[in-house]
């Protein structure tokens, strides 16, 4: 029963992308259904082989030592900042010890950056995804170069190409970006999930936003499209790039916190104020709303409201926000709950990244900017789209066996 449900909910999400598709006739069903394959497979080898286990710990204790070498220069600088109980222990502080790591990380991505290796990486798995996705090159450059740089800054890494693309390939592109999310932010979410499904989700969004994308902007690429490439920009000062990077590495930190302090207290207060009114908050209403969006990714019943509560906290403020909320309930999700739920959550697909995506664009471009600005809520459906089918993927495949 449970398999069925969950290839029901693929098809009910893809039926989902369709119905806001731009051009239905056009869309091509091959390279979709190899992409659910691949994701499948992946999903499979991830979760159930010893491999798949070996490749998520080597990825898991690599990102632990980078996080460990971070710890060390933020309690150097506010080591006698973090909270001590009445018994003398050392208790957990958000921005301390989950956001400030992400400093350390951007100046890494930096120093790979200027050494060029980052760019060999991106173009390489860029290539071999064209190959898959049916999509141009450039597309899949860009999904794999918003994984690495984030939603914001994958669009300086083509900003001189952005005025010749047409609005439809423009699309395509924010929808990856909005679907992923950055190499720098991952240490801070693996921080607060379970580390195995946040590498597992970052791998099937970059094809899920394919997937999405071929069906809601369905279109075939010219000859002439694909001579659009990544550019690099003027090579700087290693010590100037190293300074920019760790700069930008501390600006995320304290927008992400600034954030948080804004959207968690006005929840806050709405919920006091439907406590007051209707004796019952409004993050349990939502929970209600979304729960059919939690049974659609696999999560059982008696379950679905808690889990719609942690969805709609995602869609509404943003991830961090929304993990937060489902680390504090983690103890009354059961396993199969937990995997689903983490892989939903690892994605930039809420309102405020409409704002960042749009932004981003018109401060490159300000007519390309306007043109994905009214797109908004669309692009925001299909990212949402693209995190259910991760969600739905490794609901279905958590536990099975050959």
């Amino acid at each position: 029963m449970k398999y069925l449900i969950g290839v029901v909910s693929i098809l009910v999400i893809l039926l989902l992308a369709w119905i806001a598709s731009f051009n239905r006739n056009k869309v091509r069903y091959k390279p979709i259904l190899v992409m659910l394959v691949v994701q499948v497979i992946l999903t499979f080898i991830l979760l159930n082989t010893s491999f798949g286990q070996f490749l998520i710990g080597g990825i898991t204790t690599g990102f632990n030592y980078l996080l460990g070498y971070a710890q060390q220069g933020v309690d150097f600088v506010f080591g006698g900042m973090v909270n001590v109980d009445a018994e003398g222990n050392h208790g957990f502080t958000f921005f301390i010890n989950v956001l400030l790591p992400i400093v350390f990380i951007s100046a890494l991505i930096g120093i790979l950056q200027y050494f060029r290796i980052m760019s060999i990486v991106i173009k390489g798995l860029g290539y071999v995804i064209s190959k898959i996705n049916g999509m141009g090159k450039l597309e899949s450059y860009n999904a794999v170069a918003a994984l690495i740089l984030g939603q914001q800054e994958v669009f300086i890494s083509i900003k001189k190409q952005l005025d010749h693309l047409p609005e439809k390939r423009l699309y395509t592109l924010c929808t990856s970006a909005m679907s992923t999310v950055s190499m720098a932010i991952i240490g801070a979410y693996m921080n607060i999930l379970n580390p195995q499904y946040v590498v597992i989700a970052v791998i099937l969004n970059l094809f899920g936003g394919f997937i999405i994308a071929s069906i809601i902007n369905p279109y075939l690429v010219d000859h002439r499209d694909e001579e659009i490439e990544f550019k690099e920009e003027k090579r700087q000062a290693f010590f100037q790039m190293l300074g920019e990077y760790i700069i930008d590495g501390f600006k995320v930190a304290v927008i992400v916190g600034a954030m948080l302090i804004g959207f968690i207290a006005l929840i806050a207060m709405v919920n006091g104020i439907f406590a007051a009114i209707f004796q019952v908050t409004f993050v349990h209403v939502l929970g209600y709303l979304f729960s059919p969006f939690a049974f659609l990714i696999g999560v059982p019943w008696n379950e679905c409201v808690l889990a719609g509560e942690v969805m709609a906290t995602k869609l509404l403020t943003n991830e961090f926000a929304a993990m937060t909320l489902f680390a504090d309930n983690v103890g009354k999700f059961s396993e199969h709950s937990q995997a689903v739920i983490s892989v939903f959550l690892v994605s930039f697909a809420n309102f405020s990244s409409i704002g960042i995506i749009s932004g981003a664009l018109k401060a490159l471009n300000e007519k390309q900017g306007y043109a994905i600005a009214k797109h908004g809520l669309r692009l925001l459906y299909g990212a949402s789209l693209v995190s259910l089918l991760s969600a739905t993927i490794v609901g279905l495949i958590f536990g099975l066996q050959f």
